[in-house]
């Protein structure tokens, strides 16, 4: 991407200018010290302060800090942070003060670069008031949520880059509001679904940069922008048709490397004067090659490997005297290597030249290639869909074809009819019908036993209620799959244990999934899993991650099952800890590994979390929970925990159950991610258990049995205690110890209740909502599994602390505004 970011740099080189006059004002001063403060007084800006009574415009530049002037006011202000230099920010860092005091100390800011700074929390709404922003770059932090509709304030924006950070949702379409934006980079996030058509009317933009996102679907149309050179959608699920782009454009670097383009390159695209670079590598387009790629005016770089291109070479094709990188391999490409590139991949020189996995003669060993036929036949099964056109040729065709099937059908029917009418008819009397054997119910009735029936019955009841949301479970094909993950390529692999992995996928209707593979211990036919696959299928409720179907993979030398994949939900939206503890998380090196941890996080079971634990709970938090939502979070883990051990028969129980499997989605709805899947249960015997967990179980056969459920209770209640204090609890002599403290803060007055409780909340939430709270979640850690309450009890409770506190808000309300106000409900769902 040597070019792109070249690109990048002269367009940010042509729009900075550098003037270092006049003097900073003391309340510049005054503002820096803030923002150091804020920063944790970084060593490199610590320095600055050391210069009292010198303006900040004589601040000499720094690899760490460069501020720039113009008429005695601050105009740019560069921050690179990185390395030992950097401390971690303070626990109370909040991204609205920061930028609140930007734009007091420096209301003419026009340039602001914060780079491996750690920035963590949302973009918000006060990044509006540096309303004299030309260019923003926020690259390489842990900034997260969507990126807000509100930066559409900033009219005067040139360049946003906000590369490497933790950002979802889908792109706003206010962004199409800037007048100016000639940069948009938002490479390396977690953004999702499909492009807002508003980009087309972005006619400044000469850089659009998305790669390594999880966007998808059709790419708008873009010959509206007539000034676009570079266009990267890398890594991610745009398709299946090649976007629509301006005959004459100025393209200089075009990368769709890694999506599911497949059709209209061939028609849709001539390439440019001005084209560099053309990466189109790793798709599924189909079609013949075009041999002009090779001598457009200005390439250097061409990349095609990885699609199903077709035609033949010949030693005669011309080529471009600059190319410097060529890659066919992968395609179905037969005939002669052309001279041209076949002289330039030699040892002398420095050319490369790729070409392997094709059909191609009398070229270098060293890059194998398939046989001639191979690529003929391939070639003759690469069906290219239709045109519009020759759609509703066949749909006329077809319905002609049909109409006259039915024709024919009728009159059939009419001559069987008139031949029984005459022989009716000539015998004058009704011909026999022997009329069916009366047969009683149990002749048919089915072998299955009551307590299945009364399961499958409880399954639909629930299903229909609450999981109506969530797709069918089906099974899927092993094809389906390898499509989903680009054959398991690494690059979506979420997470690796002993047993198998964890694959991120997307299908193709653009539904997001986890895809985990179990690698099957012993060699067993198809029905020894399917009563475990029968459980699986029916565990869907809006509280649970959800399976939503599984594939088998056999064995080539018989027919005994190898791996079993289970595909899954994808909720890709962090924990309920991550939205609720905070504490010091210095152990996160760059932005890449906190990605990584977010998406290993679909890493059920065993793979993944028990590493992943830690370091979730380390990474800052994207928003705070109000006390009220805790309790509708609490209520949301209870109810999908009851599901779970009375939804099915036989009910799944002894889950393992901690917060950081307890995710979160877009709405704040919370979804169980890891819990006892029979199928799982079964192959992974022996692993280890949770980090904190309730105490043996003691007794009889029968005692054990009976404490299962409450296993799961006890680890309600740990969830319960952090959702109450606020910090993180990791191993089980804290929850002793704090369980104790509990139980002495119910002996005390209200006033001592509240000094224990998490200060974020301690302030909102009613007296007896806590008191109710507290009382719970004591009773659920009681060391004897018989004295903890029922999951019926706890939700009970839970619902009784959301309705008291529903009040007490209602009538706070009132009181403050002289008049009854109509109560809100909380979404108990």
């Amino acid at each position: 991407m040597a070019n792109s970011h070249l690109l990048l740099l002269l367009l940010i080189s042509s729009l900075f200018s550098v003037h270092h006059s006049g003097a900073a004002t003391e309340s510049e001063s005054e503002s820096l010290l803030k923002i150091q403060q804020l920063l944790n007084y970084p060593p490199p800006l610590t320095l600055v302060s050391s210069k009292d009574g010198h303006s900040l415009c004589s601040v000499e530049p720094t690899p760490s800090l460069t501020l720039s002037c113009y008429q005695g006011n601050v105009t740019q202000l560069h921050i690179s942070g990185g390395g030992a230099a950097f401390p971690p920010l303070p626990r109370d860092f909040s991204t609205h003060s920061l930028f609140s005091a930007l734009a007091s100390a420096f209301p003419t800011l026009k340039v602001l670069s914060l780079v491996s700074l750690r920035l963590w929390g949302p973009l918000p709404p006060s990044l509006a008031r540096l309303s004299s922003l030309e260019i923003l770059n926020l690259t390489s932090n842990y900034l997260s949520g969507a990126i807000p509709p509100h930066i559409s304030s900033l009219v005067n924006l040139q360049t946003l880059i906000l590369d490497r950070n933790n950002f979802t949702g889908r792109l706003p379409p206010s962004l199409a509001s800037l007048p100016s934006l000639a940069v948009l980079s938002l490479n390396h996030n977690l953004l999702n679904g499909f492009l807002p058509r508003s980009l087309a009317s972005l006619h400044t933009l000469r850089v659009l940069s998305l790669s390594h996102n999880f966007l998808a679907g059709e790419v708008p149309d873009l010959k509206s922008l007539t000034n676009l050179q570079l266009l990267d959608l890398e890594a991610n699920y745009f398709g299946p048709r090649f976007p629509s782009l301006r005959s004459k454009n100025k393209l200089v670097t075009l990368v769709l490397r890694n999506n599911k383009f497949r059709l209209g390159i061939q028609t849709g695209f001539r390439g440019g004067f001005q084209l560099q670079r053309l990466d189109i590598s790793l798709n599924q387009f189909v079609g013949p090659f075009s041999p002009s790629w090779l001598s457009l005016p200005s390439i250097n770089y061409l990349d095609i490997a990885g699609n199903k291109f077709t035609g033949v070479l010949s030693k005669n094709m011309s080529c471009n005297a600059e190319l410097a990188f060529v890659n066919l391999s992968s395609n179905l490409l037969a005939g002669d290597l052309p001279t041209c590139l076949k002289n330039r991949g030699s040892k002398s020189s420095s050319v490369v030249v790729l070409y392997s996995g094709n059909c191609l003669t009398n070229v270098d060993q060293k890059q194998p290639q398939h046989p001639s036929n191979l690529c003929h036949n391939e070639a003759l099964a690469v069906e290219i869909p239709p045109s519009g056109d020759e759609k509703r040729k066949r749909l006329h065709d077809n319905k002609q074809v049909a109409s006259r099937a039915v024709a024919g059908i009728v009159g059939a029917a009419a001559i069987v009819a008139l031949a029984f009418m005459a022989v009716k008819w000539l015998y004058g009397k009704q011909l026999p019908v022997k009329s069916p054997r009366t047969r009683l119910i149990r002749d048919s009735a089915s072998t299955v036993n009551t307590a299945k029936l009364l399961s499958d019955a409880k399954y639909i009841s629930e299903t229909m209620k609450l999981g109506a949301s969530i797709p069918a479970y089906r099974t899927f094909s092993l094809e389906e799959l390898k499509e989903a993950t680009n054959d398991f390529d690494d690059s979506t692999l979420l997470g690796e244990g002993k047993h198998g992995q964890m694959y991120r996928g997307m299908l193709t209707n653009g539904t997001l999934v986890a895809i985990r593979g179990l690698k099957m211990r012993k060699r067993q036919a198809p029905q020894v899993y399917t009563h475990h696959l029968e459980l699986i299928s029916k565990l869907r409720h809006s509280h649970l991650v959800s399976a939503l179907g599984h594939c088998l993979e056999y064995h080539p030398d018989d027919s005994g099952i190898s791996r079993i994949f289970l595909v899954f939900e994808f909720v890709p939206n962090g924990t309920l800890r991550g939205c609720i503890s905070v504490i010091h998380y210095s152990l996160l090196i760059s932005s890449s590994s906190l990605i990584a941890s977010v998406r290993n996080i679909f890493a059920f079971g065993e793979i993944g979390y028990s590493r992943l634990t830690l370091s979730l709970a380390e990474g800052p938090p994207e928003r705070k929970l109000t006390w009220a939502q805790r309790i509708v979070a609490a209520i949301g883990v209870a109810k999908g925990i009851q599901f779970l051990h009375t939804g099915i028969v036989p009910g799944v129980k002894s889950n393992n159950l901690k917060i950081t499997n307890v995710l979160l989605d877009h709405d704040l709805h919370v979804k169980i991610s890891s819990y006892n899947l029979p199928l799982l249960a079964e192959n992974n015997r022996g692993t280890v258990g949770t980090t904190v967990s309730s105490p043996a179980p003691k007794g009889s056969i029968q005692t054990r049995v009976n404490h299962e459920c409450k296993n799961d209770v006890y680890d309600i209640g740990v969830i319960l205690l952090e959702i109450i204090l606020g910090r993180p609890i990791m191993f089980q002599n804290e929850v002793r110890v704090l369980k104790d403290l509990l139980q002495v803060s119910l002996t005390t007055d209200d006033t001592a209740r509240r000094s224990i409780v998490d200060p974020a909340v301690h302030k909102e939430c009613s007296d007896e909502s806590l008191k109710t709270m507290m009382e719970i979640c004591v009773r659920c850690l009681s060391d004897e599994a018989a004295d903890r309450p029922s999951v019926e009890d706890i939700l009970w409770n839970l619902q009784f602390a959301a309705q008291v506190q529903d009040s007490a808000r209602y009538d706070f309300l009132s009181s403050n505004q002289g008049s009854p106000v109509s109560s809100p409900q909380l979404q108990l769902i």
